[in-house]
């Protein structure tokens, strides 16, 4: 068996040297989120906020993706931030919603 297949049978795809990026890297990095966020370009900015764990532009995506419909969405990025209120609140309005649909029933 290959040593880049598993026993399980997955294939082992990330590399297992852990990357590192220099604090000036990582706020270039965020800068540069932060410009294609303001500039509509959402999810390259997603992934570069969750790679540098950058937790305001984490709660931003939250935000838009809350604004945009998609609470699944939302709750990873509040998830990720970690922004607990904001998470709690939307988790707080997922329920009143599922008591609703339950008490139509």
């Amino acid at each position: 068996m290959s040593e880049n297949v598993r026993s399980t049978g997955f294939l082992k795809v990330g590399s297992s040297e852990q990357s590192t990026v220099t604090p000036s890297q990582r706020s270039a990095l965020i800068r540069k989120g932060n410009e294609l966020f303001n500039s509509g370009e959402y999810e390259i900015a997603r992934k570069i906020f969750v790679t540098t764990s950058y937790s305001d532009g984490l709660i931003r995506m939250g935000d838009y993706y809350r604004k945009k419909g998609d609470p699944l969405e939302a709750l990873k990025m509040y998830r990720i931030a970690p922004a607990k209120e904001k998470l709690n609140l939307l988790l707080e309005e997922t329920a009143e919603i599922l008591r609703g649909w339950l008490e139509e029933e």
